[in-house]
């Protein structure tokens, strides 16, 4: 298992690909070939996690976002709902706890002080649900 401070920087770059790859309107695969020198192994499953299960995790946050369409989200708030919601599912070894607190840090970081408590509810919503 990768110590925490690797596994913060595999979710940051993972949000970086995912953004570049909403930004630039290409597939996530495509965002990671071409890239010069490949992602950390995390980041990289992340970002291959969220494109191959995109429908299963945008079905989970338009579950439990109250009042919130998928796309009335902010990008920053969508992409990192996303990675956080693939960990929920299919990375089990990664405690409930340290994938919303990770979440909810990016989104305090990268977007607004309101976005970390959004994402933190909306988290722990589907925490319940999945695990």
């Amino acid at each position: 298992m990768a110590p925490a401070g690797a596994r913060r920087e595999a979710r940051e770059r993972a949000l970086e690909l995912l953004y570049e790859s909403y930004a630039k309107g290409l597939s996530p695969s495509d965002v990671i070939s071409g890239l010069v020198i490949a992602p950390d192994e995390y980041a990289e499953a992340a970002v291959r996690g969220v494109e191959a299960r995109a429908g299963e995790i945008d079905g989970l946050i338009s579950t439990y976002a109250k009042g919130w369409t998928i796309d009335r989200m902010p990008v920053m708030d969508r992409t990192l709902l996303r990675i956080a919601v693939w960990e929920l599912v299919a990375r089990s070894e990664v405690p409930v706890a340290v994938v919303i607190s990770e979440a909810v840090e990016l989104a305090k970081r990268f977007s607004t002080e309101e976005s970390g408590r959004f994402v933190n509810g909306l988290l722990a919503a589907v925490a319940l649900s999945v695990r």
